[in-house]
């Protein structure tokens, strides 16, 4: 019986240290389980920690040094690197004004062009000024990349310049002077050197316009709230340096130009482009550069033929189905991916993976199958078109700066005292009412503007470019009233048939000047905004040249208007709204159908601005 009893215990107590024991190894193995767990948990919150400080670090947009390594924020870009390409943009925009602002002059008095050749002749050199950029868009974008454009270009430019100055300052490269009313024609030689000069000009701006905006631009980081912020300011005083640049040109060198003569007055400009060059280059090391991301012109190419090669292809209800890589960054190089849109379907057809394409896994045929990024960015220039286009009438009225407006100031009393002020030197009340305006906008609009509507830089870029759309309106309007009453002057004192200047002040061209002036800090700097920040990332040069191409369009567009209003008015042999002698016609006309274009043109964007859809980049 004891013996039974001593088993039976013995079991017990054996049993109840196994037990003991399983639980003691589970809870070993939940012990080592939790500090599994938390030593993970505290590997991937150091790996957090790693990935943050690096993005802190480093710019989060792609950007790169100019030996194609990532760059620290703190040694890079932001407004450390600005003041060199402020410096650049102010330089160059003086050199090129020296040349634009008072060009009509030298056309009507040392090659002896009429009013309207010489007109059409200035209107058609800075309409290619603003086609040029085309060219170096595509090459910045595609393959050289902005810093290597603005290179390039600015060297053809100041050839250009140099080859200018010669043609004003050699004897045999110009023409005669008058002798009373007889004044000789230049030879095609004389044309020939002189418009060489010009037009190699129009070619180096083509490579500075559209890339000096855009890579001031990339010194910022998108994915930086703060510096997303400074961007809009630096938009801001890009224009504010390009009118410093007109301020100089349009007083001190056109009075250098009337007074000491256009070898000087062309030598000057010539001797601050060599200055924007040299300004240029002095940044290299602070600057961060955007990758070229191979040619735009070919990826819309290839969703066109996609889009139709696939046309019978039913695009899936689901957009996630669509194609488009796994990876973090977009397939195109230095772009971000941008999230599909529901506007122009047909195009997604280019992004529908076939049953092919599905059963091979080949996707490498970009004429076959588009990434969504890359229908994407055909889709947003689409959807820009007609916020562009309305932007044509608006540079057709700002042409009218360096044309009608100072051949009106040249029949409008110019004298202060025994002081003679140059026609074209009014324009430095547009430079002054910019200058004026940009801080005024920058530091107290849009912080008043902010607290109404919410918005990060006050109003929108088509609230902005809305408004100087309206106050072009008003300028035509102002233009016009001054050539009603200085041709009612005129007949007053019977000055009609003669070609003199009439004895009102040119002062009362200022306010024509200002509101102008106004126009271009809201329309002009709200495209800049727009286009920049709308644009695909891979398409910004080519987005600002379609900005610039409003400005070419205009030109040619006012000198289609000349034309077109020159023929018809004239004809029974009838005098006509703008003859030489203007007090014998009705300027006045011609301001007034410029307002009504531009009234209508107005009432047309806020139509487009009300539907457009602005881009989700991922």
């Amino acid at each position: 019986m004891s013996s039974k009893l001593t088993k039976y215990l013995t079991f017990i107590h054996q049993h109840s240290v196994s037990i003991f024991n399983s639980q003691s190894d589970k809870t070993c193995r939940t012990q080592k389980l939790r500090m599994g767990s938390i030593d993970e948990e505290r590997l991937l919150l150091e790996q957090g920690r790693t990935q943050n400080e690096s993005s802190q670090l480093y710019t989060g947009d792609g950007s790169v040094d100019i030996n194609g390594k990532p760059v620290l924020k703190q040694n890079t870009g932001n407004w450390r690197a600005c003041p060199f390409i402020l410096g650049t943009e102010c330089c160059e925009r003086l050199a090129y004004y020296g040349i634009a602002t008072n060009l009509v002059s030298y056309l009507t008095n040392k090659l002896h062009e009429g009013n309207v050749s010489a007109a059409r002749n200035v209107t058609t050199w800075q309409g290619t000024c603003y086609l040029t950029p085309l060219i170096g868009a595509i090459l910045a974008d595609a393959y050289w990349g902005r810093y290597w454009t603005i290179a390039a270009f600015s060297t053809i430019y100041f050839i250009g310049m140099c080859t200018l100055t010669l043609s004003a300052s050699i004897p045999a490269l110009k023409p005669a002077e008058c002798v009373g009313s007889a004044c000789p024609s230049a030879t095609l030689a004389q044309y020939a050197v002189f418009f060489f000069g010009l037009y190699l000009i129009a070619l180096g701006t083509g490579g500075i316009k559209p890339c000096v905006s855009s890579f001031g631009a990339d010194q910022f980081d998108d994915t930086d709230p703060k510096e997303r912020v400074k961007k809009g300011s630096f938009f801001n005083w890009f224009y504010f340096s390009i009118n410093i640049g007109a301020l100089i040109s349009s007083s001190f060198l056109v009075w250098i130009q009337d007074n000491a003569g256009w070898g000087l007055g062309f030598g000057i400009p010539a001797l601050f482009m060599g200055a924007a060059i040299a300004s240029f280059f002095s940044g290299t090391p602070l600057y961060r550069f955007q990758r070229p991301g191979g040619s735009p012109v070919t990826r819309m190419c290839q969703v066109l033929v996609a889009s139709i090669r696939k046309w019978n292809l039913e695009v899936p209800i689901d957009s996630s189905l669509l194609y488009e890589t796994q990876d973090k960054n977009s397939a195109i190089e230095g772009s971000r991916k941008i999230e599909h849109s529901d506007e122009l379907k047909c195009l997604d057809k280019a992004a529908v993976l076939s049953d092919t394409e599905i059963k091979s896994g080949d996707y490498s045929n970009p004429w076959m199958l588009c990434t969504v990024t890359q229908v994407e960015e055909l889709k947003i220039l689409i959807r820009m078109f007609p916020i562009w286009a309305t932007g044509i009438i608006f540079s057709a009225v700002y042409a009218q700066m360096s044309t009608m407006f100072v051949e009106q100031g040249m029949m409008m009393d110019t004298s202060i005292g025994s002081f003679t002020i140059p026609p074209a030197s009014l324009s430095s009340f547009d430079v002054i009412s910019v200058i004026f305006w940009v801080p005024i906008y920058d530091k107290f609009i849009v912080p008043i503007a902010r607290k109404f509507t919410g918005k990060e830089r006050g109003f929108s870029e088509l609230q902005r470019m809305g408004i100087g759309l309206f106050l072009s309106i008003l300028c035509m309007s102002a233009a016009a009233l001054v050539e009603i009453n200085r041709l009612q002057i005129a007949r007053e004192l019977g000055l009609v048939d003669e070609d003199v200047a009439v004895p009102l002040s040119i002062f009362w061209q200022i306010p024509q000047y200002f509101l102008l002036g106004a126009a271009e800090v809201c329309t002009f700097i709200g495209q800049l905004e727009f286009f920049y920040d709308q644009s695909p990332d891979a398409m910004r040069s080519l987005c600002s040249a379609l900005s610039l191409l409003t400005t070419s369009l205009g030109n040619y567009l006012s000198s289609f208007i000349l034309t077109m209003v020159t023929y018809f008015t004239t004809k029974g042999g009838k005098t006509g709204w703008i003859p030489d002698n203007l007090n014998e016609g009705h300027l006045d006309y011609f301001f007034w159908l410029l307002a009504g274009l531009s009234f209508f043109n107005m009432l047309v964007y806020v139509v487009c601005a009300k539907k457009y859809k602005k881009k989700k980049a991922s």
